[in-house]
């Protein structure tokens, strides 16, 4: 697929892209990556920064933030009974996945303690990537509280790039701290991408700020967010999980609509869902994860939320109802909570009518019948 078209004038010289130093290198033996169409799906003069109230891709979950990696639960637990080798032991065992590395941090950041914890081990071993990363986290988490600055959670960010030079999650969190798709997260966004290419995390915090872009406007066919999307999915090798991003975009977008009354508050009465591109990006996605679905990826449940609930604005219970029995009771606040909804009475609510419509059409068990024909799943 040939890069988004540009939609804004060119981006500066490469001397005002990054900051100099090494914060603003690539990382040794990484490949910087062709940032050209990035910039240009993202690049706009007027940004829109997003409305208070709304929820983002930043703290995707009203459950267990940990999903289904129970040594992150264990290791999340420990610090509050004074066990703090646990989280250690796991982020050591943890390395360069670097998907999984950003869940396990953003979540161990969510402790009220985190950040207290993670400068004392700071101290007792001066220069610690791991104990740099996690407390600059635990500013971020901090900051989007309300509980402190969000200039003293950027300087802890920028300090753990510099300790762990090759790690996207410092930058995550300054992606995390974004408010609008301006020049600076598109900086921060490459910086992510230059050292883990298809970051699931980063992208989907991406799409969340783009979808803000002329909302006050009203619905727009062709807003940059979707060829956002389309472009980084298809950029993705064919088992990607950022095969969803179209999937989040359309919700996303739903959400920047509806919060402004461009759209209903009741995401299944609107016809966002039902148009000839949400037809095409449904069917699409749905086909991905019949075929491609893995277990191993932590931020798989994150999908699946997203693709269950559009299943069942789209009015397709059947297949809403084979993602449910997979998500369990991992409920995710995005998009559950979209525009401005009780995410688990809308999730609960959704999968009881899903599964409902299953056990009478089908019977128990029943056939998936798909958007490319009928089929069976185990679920």
């Amino acid at each position: 697929m040939p890069p988004p078209p540009p939609i804004s004038p060119p981006s500066p010289p490469r001397s005002q892209e990054r900051p100099a130093g090494p914060v603003g290198a690539a990382p040794v033996g990484a490949a910087r990556v062709d940032a050209a169409p990035i910039r240009a799906a993202l690049a706009d003069p007027t940004p829109a920064a997003p409305t208070a109230a709304a929820p983002t891709a930043a703290d995707p979950t009203v459950g267990d933030p940990a999903l289904d990696d129970i040594e992150l639960a264990c290791a999340r637990a420990a610090p509050a009974q004074g066990r703090r080798q646990a989280a250690r032991s796991l982020l050591a065992r943890t390395g360069d996945d670097w998907d999984r590395r950003g869940h396990r941090i953003t979540v161990l950041a969510l402790d009220p303690d985190a950040a207290a914890w993670a400068h004392a081990w700071l101290l007792a071993e001066p220069g610690c990537a791991d104990a740099a990363v996690l407390l600059a986290l635990a500013h971020v988490r901090r900051a989007l509280r309300g509980k402190e600055n969000p200039a003293t959670a950027r300087a802890a960010c920028r300090a753990a790039a510099e300790a762990a030079p090759a790690d996207p999650t410092p930058w995550l969190g300054l992606l995390m701290l974004e408010r609008g798709g301006t020049a600076d997260a598109v900086r921060i966004f490459e910086e992510i991408r230059a050292r883990h290419r298809d970051h699931h995390h980063a992208h989907h915090l991406m799409i969340a700020l783009l979808a803000e872009r002329r909302a006050d406007a009203g619905p727009d066919q062709l807003h940059e967010v979707y060829d956002f999307a389309s472009w980084a999915a298809e950029q993705a090798p064919a088992d990607s999980p950022l095969a969803i991003l179209p999937i989040v975009a359309h919700a996303e977008r739903y959400r920047a609509l509806a919060v402004r009354g461009h759209a209903p508050a009741d995401p299944t009465t609107a016809r966002h869902w039902r148009d000839h591109r949400a037809a095409d990006v449904m069917k699409a996605a749905f086909d991905w994860w019949l075929e491609w679905e893995h277990d191993g990826h932590p931020r798989r449940l994150v999908d699946l939320n997203f693709l269950a609930h559009a299943k069942f604005c789209e009015g397709r219970p059947a297949e809403a109802a084979a993602l449910f029995h997979r998500i369990g009771d991992h409920v995710t606040t995005a998009p559950w909570s979209y525009p401005d909804r009780d995410a688990h009475a809308a999730f609960h609510a959704a999968r009881t009518a899903s599964l409902g419509d299953t056990r009478s059409t089908h019977g128990e068990g029943g056939a998936i019948n798909g958007a490319g024909g009928s089929m069976n799943r185990g679920v």
